[in-house]
């Protein structure tokens, strides 16, 4: 397992908490639009400063009092075998712990949940079910995404599904049908694509959609789930 980074304090990425956030490198999908080419890439995460994991669980030590939780997130956690282990030495010592994952390995998900070592899982859905391949950049099992929303949804924890919407990927027919997929869900976050260092750079030149766009995505969706909300 790779630390490819770090943020010390974080008051935002796990809600009601005071958190850091772990960045583990490597993933399994290739999303154009993701802005952590350096988490991701082989290349790139060769070239990446390490945070030894010594060093990582120091600086928990130090942050007991005043940090309630760690949100681990990638890349894409889950592709590291070594991941339970790692989440266990973090809930010894007393933190909760937030997981952020695409949903394409539920094996590890289902190991983390019926070990108890998670207290919030953040699961990404990337698309309507018959584009996530294409969405994705690779060839996606569409079962174990079903299969980790329903983990995610009967799971017990605090849980939220969000998706980040792209001009020229994502559209209102897209979102109804997500919101289909997931039916019934506590919280599901619309985010709006962000123009920066994007993994393909034509990205760079797409457009955001706008306040009103990302309204009409959030009518679409909202009567399939129990709370929606459009960040940023």
């Amino acid at each position: 397992m790779k630390i490819g980074g770090l943020q010390k304090l974080t008051l935002i990425d796990y809600l009601g908490s005071v958190a850091c956030t772990v960045f583990l490198s490597g993933c399994n999908f290739r999303c154009p639009w993701c802005y952590s080419a350096e988490l991701v890439l082989p290349e790139k995460i060769e070239n990446q400063a390490e945070i030894e994991q010594k060093e990582f669980f120091k600086f928990l030590e130090r942050r007991k009092k005043t940090l309630d939780g760690v949100v681990i997130c990638g890349g894409e956690a889950t592709t590291n075998p070594s991941l339970p282990e790692f989440v266990r030495k973090i809930k010894e010592m007393g933190f909760k712990v937030k997981l952020d994952t695409n949903g394409s390995n539920p094996q590890m998900l289902s190991h983390l949940l019926e070990e108890k070592l998670l207290d919030y899982v953040a699961m990404d859905v990337k698309n309507s079910f018959e584009k996530y391949s294409e969405t994705v950049g690779v060839d996606c099992d569409i079962e174990k995404i079903k299969r980790s929303i329903d983990l995610i949804k009967n799971s017990g924890i605090d849980y939220e599904f969000r998706t980040t919407l792209v001009p020229g990927v994502h559209t209102e027919e897209d979102v109804e049908k997500i919101g289909e997929a997931i039916k019934s869900a506590e919280r599901y976050f619309l985010q709006n694509f962000l123009p920066e260092k994007t993994i393909y750079g034509g990205f760079v030149e797409k457009t955001p959609f706008t306040k009103e766009q990302l309204e009409k995505f959030k009518e679409k969706i909202s009567p399939f789930v129990k709370k929606c909300e459009v960040r940023g």
